[in-house]
């Protein structure tokens, strides 16, 4: 605000000389709004950066009254920042299902996660039920990649679906073990494919350079997707994971447990097949994975991302000519990109629609946080009602004979979920599970988590994501909104 005054000068030289006094004791008894007191100051040569450091200060003692301090967080402030960007669903016209939550809490501004749910008729029968789809992505180097993911990757499959034909079976429509997973995976291939082909085009292309620089951006950034799919005809859950966010089924067992079902494998430099599958590829060449990164990624599969995907020649001819990112080079030795694949891995799942279940996909800022166990044990105990605490206490694990702080983090108190901090007190099972990931009954911490905002929050934690679906009888809260 004070460079528009053009605010130049220094205090230090204008306080020896005895007009500025002068003026001064003429400015101090002038009736004068602040604003044009301030131009006074321009004016007359009396703006300095100290002077205006004082004058605000004195100006500031004067009117304190009207001073406005950030009240403390309160536990429905709390509650509404959590909640602000959730959605709960009852569905009734898809058997097998109950109900599906979501909840998101940003820590990048903007937030680069995205998500999305769907119902989209029976690909092959109309007579059939529709199915539902729910996907998340998590975005990296921006949200462009992630943005587009969330409008383009559900319309895609629903394609890739179409042109498979089954098998006629008298009444009944049959496809192979393999056909729905194989045309998942084509449309996440050739949609990678397309967004480099947008991008080729727009860097050869006469548009308007706007509108060509904004087909380049989704190549520029990268993004993670995991997608669900479910057929209720079949009872069938098809799961493809492109990148580290993580999908878990948690199914009730007779004596009222609940166990955990990996759906997927987070694909990054730490996973050994990962590791194995990009050496196979690129014979001869050393050091592509280090300390869990692959050239610097964590994620061994993406959308986007062109410099672990493009030649480096094209990408100098990019970055000169639309600034695009900076190639890899010299830092890592690029010999024969691509490094990343968009190909995902894809399971599939029967759902028993007479034994509770249910479905968590998150991105990593929740997993970063808690265990796909620990996450599973939290829902059911959210469908339990178990746990419950009220508004949670500001206790914390720490020393008690001092305020909590970050530094209790290397004083033994764990910086992720703690089971005794469990708490059960939204509606949302999605809020629930970014809740007690934070900090849950501890407010201390959780208020101090959230104080922090962009960029300072990505100290303490990630863009989260999550969406929660019900199976069968699994949800005795399905009537809650």
């Amino acid at each position: 605000m004070l460079s528009q005054y053009g605010i130049r000068s220094s205090l230090g030289r204008a306080a020896r000389n005895p007009v500025f006094r002068q003026q001064i004791k003429k400015f101090h008894y002038a009736k004068r709004s602040p604003a044009t007191q301030l131009r006074y100051l321009t004016a007359t040569g009396l703006a300095t950066t100290s002077g205006v450091y004082w004058w605000w200060s004195s100006s500031a003692n004067r009117d304190a009254q009207n001073v406005v301090v950030q009240p403390p967080f309160s536990h429905d402030e709390v509650t509404r920042i959590l909640s602000k960007e959730s959605y709960s669903f009852s569905v009734r016209d898809v058997p097998g299902i109950d109900r599906h939550d979501g909840a998101q809490l940003a820590s990048n501004s903007p937030c680069e996660d995205r998500l999305t749910y769907a119902k989209f008729p029976s690909p092959w029968r109309s007579d059939k039920e529709p199915w539902m789809a729910w996907a998340v992505f998590d975005g990296h180097a921006g949200w462009q990649t992630a943005e587009l993911l969330k409008n383009q990757l559900v319309p895609s499959v629903r394609h890739s679906l179409s042109q498979v034909t089954p098998i006629s079976d008298g009444n009944q429509s049959v496809t192979g073990e393999d056909t729905v997973p194989c045309a998942i995976s084509n449309a996440f291939v050739n949609l990678d494919d397309a967004i480099f082909k947008t991008a080729l085009e727009a860097s050869q292309g006469n548009k308007p350079l706007h509108q060509r620089v904004r087909d380049l951006l989704p190549a520029f950034a990268g993004s993670c997707a995991l997608l669900s799919i479910f057929d209720p005809d079949t009872s069938a859950l098809h799961v493809a994971c492109t990148g580290d966010s993580r999908a878990v089924l948690g199914r009730q067992q007779p004596d009222g447990r609940w166990e955990t079902i990996p759906l997927s494998i987070d694909q990054t430099g730490s996973n050994e097949e990962e590791i194995a599958r990009i050496y196979s590829e690129h014979p001869g060449e050393e050091d592509i994975v280090q300390d869990g990164r692959v050239l610097g990624l964590m994620a061994s599969r993406a959308f986007g991302d062109c410099r672990w995907k493009w030649p480096v020649e094209f990408q100098q001819e990019i970055r000169q000519r639309f600034y695009g990112p900076a190639p890899l080079t010299p830092r890592y030795d690029i010999r024969t990109p691509p490094y990343v694949t968009a190909q995902p891995v894809v399971t599939t799942v029967n759902i028993d629609p007479t034994q509770p279940s249910f479905l968590i996909m998150a991105t990593d800022g929740l997993w970063d946080m808690l265990s796909s166990q620990q996450a599973v044990d939290l829902v059911g105990k959210w469908l339990s009602g178990g746990a419950k605490t009220g508004k949670g206490s500001a206790t914390s694990t720490a020393a008690s004979d001092k305020p909590f702080d970050f530094g209790h983090f290397w004083e033994g108190v764990n910086w992720r979920f703690v089971e005794g901090r469990t708490t059960v007190q939204d509606d949302n099972v999605a809020v629930h599970l970014v809740r007690n990931c934070l900090g849950g009954s501890d407010l201390e911490l959780l208020k101090g988590r959230l104080a922090f905002d962009p960029p300072f929050s990505r100290t303490l934690r990630d863009d989260i994501t999550v969406q929660v679906v019900f199976f069968g009888v699994a949800n005795s809260k399905k009537d809650k909104k």
